[in-house]
């Protein structure tokens, strides 16, 4: 699936537990591929393809210093997507706490009934 807005490259672009690794990674400071694979079980060339698909969801940016190849982490693109999640998340609650006080409703009828049943043993 080819992403075709900035949401859906972040979230597919972070779909994959080896990129959400190189963006903790970054997320303490800046790396080169070389120190992004030291703690990777994967090539090189593998990092630099996750990289690229990070760098394509403008999750993170690259610069060169001499021969060095640095990449920094972008928080915006995090931010909207965390945004993004927020507003769900709200609704769920919103829609936990309806059902909260339906179960609440539900056990204080189900309580007055079990002692309406209790008086009326109690007058047999």
């Amino acid at each position: 699936m080819v992403a075709t807005d900035q949401l859906s490259a972040v979230f597919s672009a972070l779909a994959d537990p080896t990129r959400r690794a190189i963006i903790a990674e970054l997320a303490a400071r800046d790396a080169t591929v070389t120190e992004l694979t030291a703690p990777l079980s994967i090539s090189m060339p593998a990092v630099s393809r996750h990289l690229k698909v990070l760098e394509r969801a403008a999750l993170i940016s690259r610069s060169r210093s001499g021969k060095w190849r640095a990449s920094h982490l972008e928080a915006a693109p995090l931010r909207e997507a965390a945004d993004w999640i927020e507003r769900y998340r709200r609704l769920w609650d919103s829609s936990l706490t309806r059902l909260d006080a339906h179960l609440a409703a539900v056990q204080a009828a189900e309580r007055a009934t079990d002692r309406t049943a209790d008086d009326h043993k109690e007058m047999e």
